[in-house]
């Protein structure tokens, strides 16, 4: 058996002359019901062949089925928190650590991770207070050359996938249509609101196991999307004002217009499903509502909502982050982080996302990431003291 100290003992395997000027530190994460990690085996051999050098906090990968053991086979060191962080350069981290937990990085030193900016600018104050370069992963522009590092996408694709599973199990009925000597099992009907990674892939795994698919957006651009999965585009038509494309690629606010077009249609074809999968989010904006109680309450009993914007406060009325609750005999249920549950895979592609994006700016002769361009630019909070995003409407700390 390998025990910590072992493991301490073996992490490094270079040659004692071998200096590197860079060290990389992936964190165990400390959030309520966050299994993921942002460091992966392949990962560490990924950084280590760029020069780096790796510390690991240990039992950072437990929740993600990587064990201390691996990420020493791998070349990385495992110790404890203080250790990991002490001299690090770049820390990397699912969901962003507390400015305070950080003591002991370099001054400077990069921090890549999940930051939710616009709802804790008291974080992102107390790390520009603490001299920082925080790195907000969710902030990735939407730009072809970017597409590698979007941890938004490798995450909500999944999280689409996984809320269709767990509407299912939720549903007391079978998916798929069957012909039986006893008789005919008609297929679920399954209504998708939101069409960006998650919907798409919550429509095609519907779609894969069997159900009648349907689904609707904002923006028009996503019909031909809908159809090329084989499920059925619910739209206003006819209607003056949308403004549902917005920058990036996300959906932007609807007009009240509009708002009130899809409100009567959907609450006309909500009544007739059996599963719905809401998926809206406006970055930096609380999740819009998109279902009321009293479209709820037009549903059939038996009826299951997934609401996978239920951590930005819901799509839908009265559902709550990782609780069943029923509503006129419809389930409604969410996790908040849907991705993680799903945590093996989405720590590698979370992992080979940060990867991506500090390997494409690698400068081989200061042997570290050169981070200043429209990328840089854009997830970039806080710089040399200060807090530097336009998002967020502060251009220094606090004195």
């Amino acid at each position: 058996m390998v025990g910590p100290a072992d493991l301490r003992d073996r992490g490094d395997r270079r040659s004692p002359d071998c200096q590197l000027d860079l060290r990389i530190a992936a964190l165990r994460e400390r959030a309520e019901r966050e299994s993921r990690v942002a460091l992966t085996p392949e990962t560490v051999r990924k950084f280590i062949a760029l020069g780096a050098e790796l510390v690991v906090e240990t039992g950072a990968g437990q929740g993600a089925a990587i064990s201390d053991a691996d990420y020493v086979e791998a070349g990385a060191r495992v110790t404890d928190r203080a250790q990991a962080v002490a001299g690090a350069d770049i820390v990397l981290a699912v969901q962003a650590p507390d400015a305070a937990d950080l003591h002991g990085a370099k001054a400077g030193a990069m921090v890549a991770a999940i930051f939710d900016p616009f709802s804790r600018e008291d974080r992102v104050r107390d790390y520009g207070a603490a001299g920082y370069e925080a790195l907000a992963m969710e902030l990735m522009p939407r730009i072809t050359r970017a597409q590698s590092m979007d941890v938004l996408s490798s995450q909500s694709n999944l999280a689409g996938y996984k809320s269709v599973l767990l509407a299912a199990n939720a549903y007391g009925r079978a998916f798929p249509m069957m012909m039986t000597a006893a008789g005919t099992v008609s297929a679920a009907r399954v209504f998708v609101m939101g069409v960006g990674v998650a919907g798409l892939q919550a429509i095609a795994t519907a779609k894969r196991l069997g159900a009648q698919v349907s689904a609707t957006d904002v923006r028009s651009a996503t019909r031909e999307q809908i159809q090329s999965l084989g499920a059925k585009p619910i739209f206003v038509e006819n209607v003056e004002g949308i403004e549902g494309e917005g920058s990036g690629g996300y959906a932007s606010e609807m007009s009240d217009e509009y708002r009130a077009a899809q409100a009567e249609l959907v609450s006309a074809h909500i009544a007739k499903q059996d599963i719905v999968i809401t998926t809206a989010l406006i970055p930096g904006r609380p999740a819009p509502r998109l279902i009321s109680d009293s479209q709820i309450a037009s549903m059939k009993p038996g009826s299951v909502i997934y609401d996978l914007a239920v951590a930005q406060g819901g799509n839908v009325e009265g559902s709550r982050a990782d609780e069943a609750v029923t509503v006129h005999g419809v389930t409604v249920i969410g996790h908040a982080n849907t991705a993680g549950l799903l945590a093996a895979d989405a720590s590698a592609l979370y992992a080979r996302n940060l990867f991506n994006f500090f390997s494409a700016f690698w400068d081989e002769e200061s042997g570290r990431p050169l981070l200043d361009d429209e990328i840089g630019d854009a997830i970039r909070l806080t710089r040399d003291g200060k807090v530097v995003h336009p998002r967020l409407g502060r251009q220094s700390t606090p004195e």
